[in-house]
């Protein structure tokens, strides 16, 4: 994917503009990444330190903690808006102090494609639905990869092409009005390019139905999910235009409402001990016997 389409600035100031509300917004994030926890029933592992990559206010903490309550734990967002909506409030003493609650993640707030952390230094990157807001989701793999220890695990979660189709379909005026979505396997060719072991992609379409249109726009405003692309509009649109668009989708009206398809994408893959150095020269390893 060519680098210069999304507008990162944009992506932030949707996000931090509706931090403080995101908790009443955030039910298709959160419902995707329950069902993102039940795929870790089917993997063996008990990480030291995960990271959540893209973690907003920090709505996977709570389940990933129960399931992982030893673990250490590093949340990263690009909003520092909706990473201080997370933090749970602590009384002036611990505040004059630097103090946090025992056992909250550290928050930091940094781009997915250079991450502040050190290398190999976590055995689970988990990422909900972020990919789909990066002009390219290379550089983040490539930073889940480098900060992975070997046979740690990255799990995440993206939307595909056919998300919010029924939108794309209904505008005629040439603009962007969703952001651009990695197809399953590219994004799975991405994670073999980035040196990870054993991708594992799967897909499923899930449908929301709408009363009116006004009603799918006030669930993507409230998410922070409004079209975030350069190539979109910076203007109003026209009342003609708005019609045209209205009239479109209402023929799309099924059963009395009206449908919003999303394409979620999941994924999950390992890493595995490299095969060569930097250089390119190949690492052959020897397995000797012990003296008994």
């Amino acid at each position: 994917m060519s680098a210069g389409f999304v507008d990162r600035q944009q992506v932030g100031r949707r996000f931090s503009r509706v931090a403080a509300s995101y908790g009443e917004g955030d039910f298709f994030a959160r419902e995707i990444d329950s069902r993102m926890l039940e795929r870790l029933d089917y993997v063996n592992l008990q990480p030291k330190r995960v990271v959540d990559l893209g973690c907003s206010r920090g709505g996977s903490f709570p389940a990933l903690n129960a399931r992982y309550p030893e673990a250490e734990w590093v949340g990263i967002d690009l909003s520092p808006a909706m990473l201080a909506a997370g933090r749970p409030p602590r009384a002036g003493w611990q505040r004059w102090l630097g103090l946090g609650r025992r056992g909250e993640p550290q928050r930091l707030a940094a781009d997915a494609a250079n991450l502040p952390l050190s290398t190999r230094s976590a055995a689970l990157v988990w990422s909900n639905l972020l990919l789909h807001w990066l002009d390219d989701p290379i550089p983040a793999l490539a930073e889940a990869y480098r900060v992975l220890e070997v046979g740690g695990l990255l799990m995440f979660s993206t939307l595909g092409p056919d998300t919010l189709k029924e939108l794309r379909s209904t505008f005629s005026d040439g603009y962007a009005h969703t952001q651009r979505f990695a197809d399953m396997h590219d994004l799975g060719d991405m994670l073999v390019g980035c040196g990870f072991a054993d991708p594992v992609m799967d897909m499923e379409i899930v449908t929301l139905t709408y009363d009116d249109l006004d009603a799918l726009f006030a669930d993507l405003r409230a998410a922070g999910s409004m079209c975030a692309m350069k190539a979109r509009r910076h203007g109003l649109t026209g009342r003609q235009a708005w019609a045209a668009a209205r009239a479109a989708y209402e023929s799309l009206r099924c059963d009395g409402k009206l449908p919003a398809t999303f394409e979620v994408i999941y994924g999950h893959a390992w890493k595995a001990a490299p095969k060569q150095t930097p250089d390119g020269r190949a690492i052959v390893r020897f397995d000797l016997p012990r003296k008994g």
